[in-house]
């Protein structure tokens, strides 16, 4: 069984202090939206196309100070390698505080403030993976790496189920097509239509998305069936009473 961590891959944490709840309320920021081959993809870098590939040219493209990577050298100058002055040396301040999920992950916890529910889904037919229900005052689901949804699971995030979310974060690997362990685009918009959030954000994605096209499109779903999606971006905040 995976314990994915909401810090990790299609990676969100919370604004602010105290799970990310201040007053002058919170927000989720997403800290990493792709697929664990990444953007730009290394092969686009290593064995360029012709003609190269857009997406992952413009990802190369992108100034630094607008780059999320930035936001984190900026913040945490000692994640990240830099040059010493003369006489200075090298802190290691980070610390983990480790919660581990293993026999009892169908029980909530508590981090930073935030009660957390371990939401069990299928990573593959043979892998149990965890997403992961929070909120109070609105409800957010976050499920990063899923094939198929268990009954129950399903039964909890959904509006005809337990109660409508306002907020569902959800895999979507490639355009087109089905693969094993991931959902992708036509399982994730009927997955949507299943669970009928108030408002979905896509991650995981591969370089074959181009943001703003896919965008486009996803605008029109979204006017035809009556729920907001869109694809979600590194850096993106989005404010939410948490």
């Amino acid at each position: 069984m995976e314990n994915q961590n909401p810090l990790q891959n299609g990676a969100l944490e919370g604004a602010a202090g105290n799970g990310g709840r201040s007053g002058d309320g919170s927000a989720l920021i997403f800290l990493g939206t792709g697929c664990s081959s990444a953007v730009p993809n290394a092969m686009c870098l290593i064995q360029p196309s012709d003609p190269p590939c857009q997406v992952c040219s413009q990802s190369l493209s992108i100034p630094p100070d607008r780059n999320p990577n930035y936001s984190i050298a900026t913040k945490f100058p000692y994640l990240v390698q830099k040059k010493l002055r003369e006489g200075q040396e090298v802190r290691r301040v980070a610390q983990l505080d480790w919660k581990i999920i293993e026999e009892h992950y169908d029980k909530p916890f508590v981090a930073s403030g935030l009660k957390f529910f371990p939401l069990p889904v299928m990573h593959g037919e043979d892998y149990l993976c965890l997403g992961y229900l929070f909120g109070e005052k609105c409800k957010v689901a976050y499920i990063s790496d899923v094939s198929r949804f268990p009954s129950n699971t399903e039964y909890v995030i959904s509006k005809n189920g337990a109660g409508q979310l306002d907020l569902l974060i959800l895999d979507c690997l490639y355009k087109k097509g089905s693969f094993n362990v991931h959902l992708c685009l036509p399982q994730t918009l009927e997955a949507i239509k299943r669970i009928c959030p108030k408002r979905a954000l896509l991650i995981g994605m591969t370089h074959e998305f181009d943001h703003h096209k896919d965008n486009e499109f996803l605008m029109e779903w979204s006017e035809r069936e009556g729920i907001h999606v869109q694809l979600a971006r590194d850096g993106l905040r989005v404010p939410i009473d948490l």
